[in-house]
Formats: structure tokens, C-alpha cells, sequence
């Protein structure tokens, strides 16, 4: 059965009581699901359109200079040269030492089959959804939640979302809980001995709740937010003086813990990359947020599982191969998949390279996609679990044709 926590079942008790209960400081959902074997799949959604240009910038190309300026090989904060022909983003200078292990690698010019409208909401539907079109409707079940009904000892209760909305890429009809607690409720030390009190009957709640009191700001000890009132503010004011870290530092570190346990395939998304106006000040913070993600990851699951496990983050789609007058980028088309992970077999950037003159473009504007990204998806799942390749081009990417494997993995 499902579990639904959200702001209104939280508000609903808490009015009992006259109280505001904890919420997670999340801004985005993160789904987990348990599989059987001994391999690991981390789903990372880039919501927004990120410029997969300027995040692995294609300098070896004779058109790229004039379309991006030089790829910023000789900056103060250089481009960090990949192979002679891409160079890799400085803002994810950290993932270097995964990339000179094989454990870091991109697909250029990838894109699902959606063209031509460039819809935000569109391409993120399509991206959640695997289809092939959006006509007729949009499917109810995500492709992560379709390999999970094609993977009969998959447990019965093992997916969550936390953050403000469901995940579609792992939504419906298989079994999963979710939790999605809003950011703008104010958490008290009296709240949480209140509420673990009203909770004492409700076990999946509270378990829920107690989840996300591990990773909300401060870290606040639910066990240890006992005493009398003033005893309790003491305790959470000293909490809340702890070094901060980002969202995306905290989901990475909650998924990783539970990857160590039975979970086995996780989603989550990260925000930020729809960078129409000064790309250069915005998109790094966004590949900043991804790159400590990845990290936390790795440093959380350590060495065993890490070498099992396998993260891709992908995007709705790419963005304009020229700048535009405030110095940003427009939707696109042809986009870039970034892969880390111990399983990965990478050190190098995948794909067919269309080329960026104008007569390769996309529509003369963007990156002309060479493969859907759904087959490199596929190829990821056939290895990772085992499915057939009939079933991914059916049941799972429905109509995909997965072409030759790339051999993603070790």
C-alpha cells in the first residue's frame, strides 16, 4: 500500500495539537526502490535544460569558437583538458580524480525523442515518462517504476520520494511510500516530542518523520530532544550552530546510506540549469551542486558498493549552440548524459560528435542529437540487472530501438 506524507496529513495533526511540525528542508524528491542483486543504479533528473556545451565544451571542433568564444583552456580558472578534442567544465575540476580512474565519462548529443516545442514541462514528462511522444496522454508509470515490475523479487514497500512532489520517473502503479514535506514549516524541539508522541501508533510515519529530522538542517537528534522546554531549545540551538551543507550534500548522503542497506535503484533531482541570462555565474553552482552529489555518494556507499554502482544524470534537453544577447543559452534539442561510478566504464566522452557548423545544427540553432538517450538508459539496465533487451524496447522504453551496446560497463 501506498504511504503518502505530505504538508496536508502533516498540518492535519499538528492542528490537534497547535503546533507546526519538522520539515525537511529538501527542494527536491528523492525515490528509492530495493531490487535483488548486487549492482546499483542512481537516477540524477537535471531539471531545467542543462548546456551540455559548456559543461564538456567540444574546443576540437573548428565551429565551436565562434559559436562559444575559445573553450577557456588558458582562463585563470581553466577548462580542464579531457582528450585534445573536450574539455571539462572547472566547475567539476573535483570529479577529476574519477574521471583519471575510468569512473567518470559523458554521452554528447543525446536527447530523448521529443523536438521542436521545447517545453520545459513537455521534455521533463517525456524524460520521466520513456515514451516516444506524449500524444494520447501521459503514461501514469515512469521507466524506473516499469523495470521495477519487470523485476519480480523487488520488494513490496521499498520506494520513497522526499521533497515537495512525486518523482514520475519511479510513479505508479508498483508499490512505493512517499513523503513529500513542504520547507516552509518551522521546526521546534517541542514539535518533535510532541509529534513522536502523537506518532507512537503510526509506525510508518514515524519512521518517515524520524528520517527526515536525520537529514534536516542541523542534523536535530530526535532522541536526544528530550528534557523540559528549556533543556530542548538549548539542545536545538546548539544543533542548528553545526556547519551547513547543501541539499543536494544531504539527499546524496540519506540515498547512499540506504543504498548500503536493501536499496538498490534511487532518483533524485537537481535544479538550476535554465540558464537563458549570465550563464557563466549561474551554471557553476549548478555543477557544483552536482559534483558534491556524485562525492557524497561515493564517500557515503564507499568502496564495495561504489565499485557496483553506477550514477547518471540526464536533462529534458539541451540548449542553443550560439549565446544569445544576455549572454545565456535558449532551450534546445542535443544535450550531454554525465555517468559516474565505480561500475562505469569510463574516461572518455561517448557519442557520434555531429559537429557544431551550422549546417550540422539542429534546425541551424542547436546540437543535432545523435542517439536517444533512453538506449544508453537500456544498455545501463541490461547490464546492471539483467533485463532482456526485448523487454527494455517494449516494456520499459516502449518502441526504442536500442541499437549497438556501448559497453557502459565494467
Amino acid at each position: 500500500m501506498t504511504h503518502t506524507l505530505n504538508r496536508r496529513n502533516f498540518l492535519a495533526r499538528s492542528a490537534l495539537i497547535g503546533c507546526s511540525l519538522a520539515a525537511s528542508p529538501l527542494l527536491t524528491p528523492v525515490s528509492l526502490a530495493a531490487t535483488p542483486g548486487d549492482n546499483w543504479l542512481v537516477v540524477i533528473l537535471l531539471r531545467g535544460g542543462m548546456d551540455g556545451l559548456d559543461v564538456v565544451r567540444p574546443y576540437g571542433d573548428p565551429a565551436y569558437a565562434a559559436l562559444r568564444g575559445d573553450a577557456g583552456l588558458g582562463a585563470e580558472d581553466p577548462a580542464i583538458d579531457l582528450d585534445g578534442y573536450f574539455a571539462l567544465h572547472p566547475a567539476l575540476r573535483p570529479l577529476m580524480p574519477l574521471w583519471e580512474r575510468g569512473q567518470l565519462g559523458f554521452a554528447h548529443a543525446v536527447s530523448t525523442p521529443y523536438r521542436d516545442k521545447r517545453s520545459h514541462f513537455d521534455g521533463q514528462d517525456l524524460l520521466e515518462a520513456g515514451l516516444s511522444t506524449l500524444d494520447g496522454g501521459i503514461s501514469r508509470d515512469g521507466w524506473l517504476n516499469r523495470v521495477l515490475q519487470n523485476l519480480p523479487d523487488s520488494g513490496p514497500a521499498t520506494a520513497y520520494a522526499v521533497g515537495r512532489d512525486p518523482l514520475d520517473v519511479l510513479g505508479e502503479p508498483a508499490v512505493t511510500q512517499r513523503w513529500s514535506p513542504e520547507t516552509d514549516l518551522a521546526l521546534s524541539p517541542q514539535a518533535i516530542k510532541l509529534a513522536q508522541l502523537i506518532m507512537a501508533d503510526d509506525p510508518q510515519f514515524q519512521t518517515a518523520f524520524e528520517q527526515a529530522l536525520a537529514i534536516s538542517d542541523g542534523d536535530v537528534d530526535p532522541v536526544a530532544m528530550m528534557g523540559t522546554p528549556n533543556q530542548m531549545m538549548s539542545k536545538a540551538n546548539n544543533n542548528t550552530t553545526k556547519g551547513k551543507t547543501s541539499a543536494e550534500m544531504r539527499i546524496a548522503e540519506f540515498i547512499g546510506k540506504r543504498l548500503r542497506e536493501e536499496t538498490r535503484i534511487a532518483s533524485f533531482s537537481i535544479t538550476g540549469w535554465d540558464t537563458h541570462q549570465t550563464q557563466d555565474p549561474s551554471l557553476p553552482n549548478a555543477l557544483g551542486r552536482l559534483s558534491e552529489a556524485i562525492l557524497t555518494l561515493q564517500n557515503t556507499v564507499k568502496g564495495p558498493i561504489w565499485n557496483k554502482t553506477t550514477v547518471v544524470a540526464v536533462t529534458e534537453f539541451g540548449r542553443t549552440a550560439r549565446l544569445n544577447g544576455s549572454k545565456g543559452t535558449d532551450h534546445g534539442t542535443g544535450g550531454l548524459m554525465v555517468m559516474a561510478g565505480g561500475a562505469l566504464r569510463g574516461g572518455k566522452v561517448m557519442g557520434d560528435w555531429p559537429g557544431l557548423a551550422e549546417s550540422q545544427l539542429y534546425d541551424r540553432r542547436d546540437v543535432m542529437p545523435t542517439r536517444d538517450v533512453r538506449a544508453l538508459l537500456g544498455w545501463l539496465l541490461h547490464s546492471q540487472f539483467g533485463l532482456p533487451t526485448s523487454t527494455i524496447e517494449t516494456s520499459i522504453f516502449p518502441g526504442l530501438d536500442l541499437g549497438d551496446d556501448p559497453r557502459l560497463i565494467r
